[in-house]
């Protein structure tokens, strides 16, 4: 039997649903951006384009939600399905758009350069419970105007797994989808077999900006699934309960699903955020406070109830260096998440308030990861009924180390992590110099990015993504690239 957290009953769901739906219909959504409100207006939204205001409608609202998939796939740079999002199926990507990275040469923050973003990406492919990429941090050595096409250009030509992004420019979007046009050949086929998912986020209180709505409303033009990102901050710019914060996540939300779903029915999402509560003591966001992280596991079961797959920023810490409180904090995240079924969760790797990422603790994240999903399976009988025969044996030999029963089910039924979980004794720890949580991250990092191997995608198409990228930039007035490692 699968373990399974729930938070809300059934009936408290439908009320915060109820109550979010009746603020759009009676207060209604700030939405920055003519087009999108002209979509509202043609079915029926009321709209005051001098204030960028609209009230939506219950029928709206219901159109909307009656065209919502229930589910989607996505797939790699080769065309092969990883992803699910049906049901309960759990996925983790790194935490996306870190200023910072934590430099584990000097134990310090830095701006990451593109030699880092290479190294990530190579390090990406050979996490075995870390299912899709992210565009995780910026390079500060590109013009800042190219970084959202940039890291994705990067991600498309060194990995191979799917890609969690997005785009903090209208202009930014339309070579990024250029990119994953050169990779799938057409739109019919990329819209076949999706590539990336973007990121797209409301403005607390209930509010769109005109980068963000237009880029929802593009996304589904083109058949590129997309993430809602609600970021609401119980206290601050929410309500201070979590059943208020909920109500305006929720508002937030629906109205991404009326822009998304009147755009193009049927366009794909997941429905998510990005939630805090705000500590007045140090104004700060605490992604690892268990009331952010409840907020992100409510907030997927109202999206379950809503007939939407999930996605939640969670799994991550504010901790400023790879230490007991990034594994506390990351660990209840990730367990929280697996037991909440939420889709796609984004947050390994990540430190300091979404802001930094480490590629020690990355690998670190990536063992946490895979204790959820032994976690998941739960405990099931595996020929232990009759037990007699089984325990006639363990008398008679005094172990089962070498039993029939316990070769046919070790490796299925005990999750065995790599070095970087030390389970040595004492005395074999003390043998092989003692090595701390950030030294056996460390030499992980090295061995793993050593065992990369580069990206099968055609030549031809590398190519091309890497035409796109130089007109690009020198497009902001920039000459040429950062000279890229081989």
């Amino acid at each position: 039997m699968r373990p399974v957290l729930r938070l809300l009953t059934d009936e408290l769901i439908a009320r915060i649903v109820g109550e979010a739906r009746d603020i759009l219909c009676q207060l209604g959504v700030e939405i920055h951006n003519q087009a999108v409100l002209d979509i509202l207006g043609d079915h029926g939204a009321s709209v005051d384009r001098a204030s960028w205001h609209t009230r939506l409608t219950q029928g709206i609202i219901d159109k909307a939600l009656r065209t919502l998939p229930r589910s989607f796939q996505l797939y790699d740079v080769l065309g092969a399905q990883t992803h699910d999002f049906a049901d309960g199926n759990v996925y983790f990507t790194p935490g996306s758009a870190a200023i910072n990275i934590l430099d584990d040469a000097t134990g310090e923050m830095r701006k990451p350069v593109t030699a880092d973003y290479v190294r990530y990406v190579r390090l990406t492919s050979r996490l075995r419970h870390i299912a899709a990429q992210s565009t995780a941090f910026i390079p500060a050595d590109v013009d800042a105007r190219i970084s959202d096409s940039y890291r994705l250009y990067l991600s498309l030509l060194y990995g191979e797994k799917p890609v969690v992004t997005g785009a903090f420019t209208i202009e930014a979007l339309e070579i990024m989808k250029d990119l994953q046009l050169a990779i799938r050949g057409d739109e019919t086929a990329l819209a076949a077999k999706p590539l990336t998912i973007f990121s797209c986020c409301p403005t607390a209180p209930i509010k769109w900006s005109e980068v963000t709505s237009r880029n929802l409303a593009d996304c589904a033009r083109w058949s590129i699934p997309v993430e809602l990102i609600s970021m609401p901050l119980s206290g601050f710019m929410a309500p201070v309960t979590l059943v208020g914060s909920l109500v305006q996540q929720t508002a937030e939300n629906l109205s991404g699903i009326v822009i998304s779903q009147l755009s193009k029915p049927g366009h794909p999402l997941l429905y998510g955020g990005s939630p805090a509560i705000f500590d007045v003591r140090y104004e700060t966001t605490p992604m690892g406070a268990i009331e952010t992280m409840m907020l992100d596991c409510a907030n997927s079961e109202i999206g379950k109830y809503l007939g939407a797959p999930t996605q939640g920023y969670i799994a991550m810490s504010d901790a400023k260096l790879l230490d007991s409180q990034a594994g506390l904090e990351t660990g209840i995240g990730a367990t929280l998440a697996a037991l909440s079924g939420i889709n796609s969760v984004s947050g390994p790797g990540m430190l300091d308030f979404e802001s930094c990422q480490s590629l020690e603790k990355l690998v670190v994240d990536n063992e946490i990861c895979g204790m959820t999903y032994r976690l998941m399976e739960g405990i099931e009988p595996r020929e232990d009924f009759p037990a007699i025969p089984l325990f006639q044996e363990l008398l008679s030999e005094k172990n089962l180390l070498i039993a029939d029963h316990t070769r046919r089910h070790l490796r299925e039924e005990i999750n065995f992590p790599g070095p970087v979980i030390d389970r040595t004794n004492r005395t074999r720890w003390q043998e092989s110099g003692q090595p701390t949580l950030r030294e056996r991250a460390a030499k992980e990092v090295e061995r793993l990015i050593g065992q990369s191997k580069p990206s099968r995608l055609p030549q031809a198409i590398r190519a091309e993504l890497t035409r796109l990228m130089e007109s690009e930039a020198r497009r902001h007035g920039m000459d040429a690239l950062p000279g890229l490692p081989g």
